[in-house]
């Protein structure tokens, strides 16, 4: 999924004259104008004919990055007309450094009469939109653009972040017949160099340059590469993915180390104990941790008064702490206001919130620190060296008697122990206060639900009796949530159960995060018009939440990642009149996967004028290979006919 490597340059300081190779801008042919669809991807709404780009840095000071693109790009269906509108980002930092767009060219290709007709963007059909503090956004669309029509693109950008060399996703949403990236790096920047995604390089070569680059009166070779990937396919999200960025095939460069045309040199890529001794000193993280301590003496000194139980003091502290703030969904690491202007506000981003739980924590005198990760929709970290800004979140790494927490106090319905799905993401790395290392983000919990229906059939086809639905875990979580989103019981059960008719419907243990969530009603249906029913159909699963199966796709490059694991147990009692009987039991059905990574039991039992029907779904590894795909995806293909499954009645003569 992702391969690295290190490119170590020779010489000295940093820039490259590399100029753009690109193909000419014009050059559609009718056949591109001709083309209907694309044969590889007959579904495709557009796609990509020719892709280039390239990067390089210049003699002329200032020294800016300079990244040249340019794309032709065949409409095939309306959706795709939308792709003629551009937005591009421009990163902006303090003073005067901000990127900016030196020149674009952009024009859209018809048949028109018979010939080719060239409409050209206008410049003043261009615009600048300043978004934030930190980034704008250059937006244009190309004119007269509807299906069948050929757009090309050619913009040149300059950026003072020579640091930051850009990266290249020879993979998008369309797909495309080719592209390609040229990358011309001084010799005196050191890189690590990362090839994500499944999609092999048709081209991976590189080459010196003597000479390349000349500021002020220095000389420097360079190296160029150039990637080019060719018949790329669409990238397609599916059920149970992390970050798309974790997939999509791309090159990404990180600086790991900078030599100047004096001697010197800057290590950029540090080792941890380097990062660890940072992040110690940083006035967002380090420090508040050491002023937190103080700032929350005065609340937690009452509440832990006279305990000599870590663990109470810890579940005290932890529920003080998530009760006081009100997170304003805003992720980072880092204390944006400081834990003192978060604690008085009562409110923060998840840096404030959790790092404060951390200084409470070892204010108590607990064995805790934070572990800081990267989230499921941002991607997963490289753990072959330190990248900061790869994670964008810190929670509570706590430790009592030989047994691991881990805790987060930005969400009330979150009980003691328990990682929001969000965090459940590879490892994420504890800064203890001698050393850091890496700990597995597992849950704590399961997504557990078990549906108990206690039910009567009379001769009149009247079906009576109780519902019973527990929810453990995450799916607890996730229930209590919904409550709260609905804001009121009755609405959230009628949401849940649309078109059952309820009485006494109630909801235990709602605020007590301890207890399983659990849903009691009583119902009643009309199964069948006693006058005309010589024999009915019956499936016992008609009140529960059906199991669908989300792995359509006959092959998967990438794997299922669950989060949690699953467990769903279904239990069934019908008592029904002794003028029918059940045609055919059907028969057991037990499932297994390999290595056990889950199962299905089914069973039907018929005693009497009772019939008791058992149903047992378990997934228990909560990441599975694409090699493991076919066996996950038959697993729920038979469930899921299971599920559709009716029980027979007759009459009996």
């Amino acid at each position: 999924m992702r391969t690295v490597f290190g490119i170590a340059f020779v010489a000295i300081h940093f820039l490259a004259t590399a100029q753009s190779d690109s193909f000419p801008f014009g050059q559609v042919t009718y056949r591109d104008l001709d083309m209907k669809t694309y044969a590889k991807d007959t579904a495709a709404i557009a796609v990509v004919l020719r892709e280039e780009g390239d990067t390089h840095i210049e003699d002329a000071d200032p020294n800016y990055l300079v990244f040249h693109y340019h794309v032709k790009i065949k409409i095939l269906k309306k959706a795709g007309q939308a792709l003629a509108d551009f937005v591009i980002p421009l990163r902006k930092g303090d003073g005067i450094y901000k990127e900016a767009m030196r020149s674009v060219t952009a024009s859209s290709f018809n048949f028109e009469n018979g010939t080719m007709k060239e409409t050209k963007l206008n410049t003043k059909d261009q615009f600048t939109e300043n978004s934030s503090k930190y980034r704008d956004y250059r937006k244009f669309a190309v004119p007269n653009v509807r299906v069948g029509s050929v757009i090309e693109v050619e913009y040149t950008l300059e950026s003072p972040f020579k640091f930051t060399f850009r990266s290249w996703e020879f993979q998008s949403d369309i797909p495309k017949i080719s592209s390609a990236y040229k990358a011309t790096i001084p010799a005196n920047y050191r890189y690590n160099i990362s090839l994500r995604g499944y999609l092999k390089l048709a081209k991976n070569e590189s080459k010196i340059e003597r000479d390349c680059y000349r500021p002020r009166g220095y000389s420097a070779e360079c190296t160029v590469m150039d990637f080019m990937m060719k018949d790329v396919p669409a990238f397609k999200e599916e059920e149970y993915m992390t970050a798309r960025s974790n997939f999509l095939s791309a090159v990404y460069f990180e600086l790991s180390e900078y030599l100047y045309f004096d001697g010197r040199k800057d290590k950029i890529t540090k080792e941890w104990k380097d990062v660890e001794d940072e992040m110690k000193k940083q006035t967002n993280f380090g420090v508040q941790l050491r002023r937190g301590e103080d700032i929350v003496d005065r609340e937690v000194k009452q509440i832990i008064a006279g305990e000599t139980d870590e663990l109470v003091k810890a579940r005290k502290i932890y529920d003080f702490i998530k009760g006081w703030y009100h997170w304003n969904h805003v992720y980072g690491l880092w204390s944006d206001l400081g834990i003192k202007k978060a604690f008085d506000a009562k409110t923060g981003n998840i840096g404030d919130i959790n790092l404060s739980l951390v200084a409470a924590l070892k204010y108590a005198g607990l064995n805790a620190d934070p572990i800081i990760l990267s989230t499921r929709s941002n991607g997963l970290v490289n753990e072959l060296y330190p990248v900061i800004t790869e994670f964008d979140y810190v929670a509570a790494y706590l430790s009592i008697k030989d047994k691991v927490y881990l805790l987060d106090a930005t969400d009330p319905f979150l009980s003691f122990g328990m990682l929001p799905e969000r965090c459940l993401n590879g490892k994420g790395r504890v800064l203890g206060e001698k050393q850091s290392f890496w700990y597995d983000l597992k849950p704590s919990e399961k997504n557990r639900r078990v549906s108990i229906f206690n039910l009567k059939l009379n001769k009149e086809g009247l079906l009576s009796g109780t519902v019973q639905v527990s929810h453990f875990g995450y799916s607890a979580l996730n229930e209590r949530k919904n409550v709260a989103n609905e804001g009121d019981e009755k609405k959230y059960l009628s949401s849940e159960y649309p078109g059952v008719t309820m009485t006494q419907p109630h909801i235990d243990n709602l605020d007590d995060l301890k207890k399983p969530l659990s849903i009691k009603f009583e119902t009643e249906a009309e199964l069948f018009d006693q006058a005309t029913a010589e024999n009915f159909l019956f499936n016992p699963f008609f009140l529960d939440e059906e199991i669908k199966n989300h792995f359509k796709s006959q092959e998967r490059l990438y794997p299922v990642d669950f989060g949690a694991p699953l467990e769903q147990t279904v239990v069934m009692i019908l008592e029904y009149p002794e003028e029918y009987e059940i045609t055919e039991i059907p028969a057991k059905v037990g499932l297994t996967l390999p290595d056990a990574g889950g199962r299905y039991m089914y069973s039907v039992q018929n005693v009497g004028h009772t019939v008791t029907m058992n149903s047992s779904f378990t997934i228990n590894k909560t990441v599975f290979s694409s090699l493991e795909y076919h066996y996950l995806r038959e697993l729920y293909d038979r469930v899921v006919a299971v599920q559709k499954t009716d029980l027979v009645f007759k009459k009996k003569t």
